[in-house]
């Protein structure tokens, strides 16, 4: 006796990558992940290979795992995919302390985050045949 397999949450053209603990702040990760939503992933991958942040190299392995479950897993074509979402969210934060004047401490906190990539094949919409108006 199994547990029942869990029901696919994503559609039928989506797949996912999720990386998890990745040790830099939220805010921090959440602008990278803004410069790729709504991004053909070619382009998408271009833009973070490019990109001088540090946690950029982090973000583009997590996009192209994606892609590949994308092309392994579901059988979607690559050159029609685009950045759907690009989710960041909190992860756990270590504390440590700074010693400060007098014998004080200050706190200092070091937070991590989870970060999830979903990519859809873009459909193509048919041109629609330009109507002819006959002239009466």
């Amino acid at each position: 006796m199994s547990k029942p397999k869990h029901p696919r949450t994503l559609g039928e053209t989506e797949a996912q990558a999720i990386t998890r603990n990745i040790r830099v702040s939220p805010r921090k990760l959440n602008l990278v992940a803004g410069l790729i939503r709504n991004k053909p992933a070619s382009q998408a991958v271009a833009t973070l290979t490019f990109s001088k942040r540090r946690i950029a190299q982090q973000v583009k392995k997590t996009l192209e795992s994606a892609i590949a479950n994308a092309e392994n897993n579901h059988q979607l074509d690559v050159d029609q995919l685009v950045v759907k979402t690009a989710e960041v969210g909190k992860s756990i934060v270590m504390r440590r302390f700074h010693a400060r004047g007098r014998g004080r401490s200050a706190r200092i906190e070091k937070f991590f985050s989870h970060l999830k990539i979903v990519v859809a094949e873009r459909v193509e919409a048919p041109a629609a045949e330009p109507t002819e108006q006959k002239a009466a």
